[in-house]
């Protein structure tokens, strides 16, 4: 067993007992209200987005309904959001592109999600990971720092490299879990400042230690 391959068995089996069932932050029912919320929550914290969403998508419950809103409408529900004025217009346009391109259904492929306006390899990965249970990595701030820290990767130094190397290491079955555990770890546990290394479960298998 490579050295590698031991680092992620045990992050599977300490995270297994610790956070078996892990679920995203952000508030959402469907396909559609995940991807709206993934958009909404890019660099900006999944409390505000889930404090935004619920007037989101009571006056817009499908994309037909928000592809007739306005730019102005939509702003006034979500300029709390950071860069409200870009995710307005990027929301409208994806909406659009959904009811002409897609019959208003969000679509099941990097390829076709990605051509949504707004909509990053990172949003994608999320939408197939937790709205359709296909095993994705999407790559955050926090996953990418984390996957450096605890030497889960090596000469990776953009989302797209290390996604792809998080996927080659972890089993497909955990590939998805892999991804909340890892940023949930890093939002709370192993932060960009003041990283809780005294108290870190995975300190044994950290290859660079942040404090």
């Amino acid at each position: 067993m490579s050295k590698l391959t031991e680092k992620s068995k045990f992050i599977i089996d300490y995270f297994e007992q610790a956070m078996p069932d892990v679920q995203s932050e952000l508030h959402y029912e469907n396909a559609y209200q995940l991807l709206v919320a993934t958009m909404l929550a890019a660099q900006c914290t999944d409390k505000r987005v889930n404090m935004v969403t619920p007037a989101l998508f009571e006056a817009y419950p499908t994309p037909l309904e928000l592809s007739k809103a306005t730019e102005e409408e939509i702003l006034a529900l979500v300029k709390s959001v950071s860069y409200p004025n870009s995710k307005t217009a990027h929301l409208s346009a994806m909406s659009k592109m959904l009811v002409q391109d897609f019959g208003g259904e969000v679509p099941q492929t990097m390829e076709e999600l990605t051509r949504l306006p707004g909509v990053g390899r990172k949003t994608a990965n999320v939408v197939l990971a937790f709205a359709f249970g296909q095993a994705a990595m999407p790559v955050d701030t926090h996953v990418f720092r984390v996957a450096h820290r605890l030497g889960l990767v090596k000469d990776a130094p953009t989302p797209d490299a290390v996604e792809k190397q998080l996927v080659a290491l972890f089993p497909k079955t955990y590939i998805s879990k892999a991804h909340h555990w890892l940023l949930l770890h890093g939002r709370y546990v192993c932060t960009a400042r003041k990283p809780k290394c005294d108290g870190c479960p995975l300190k044994k298998i950290c290859s660079e230690p942040a404090c």
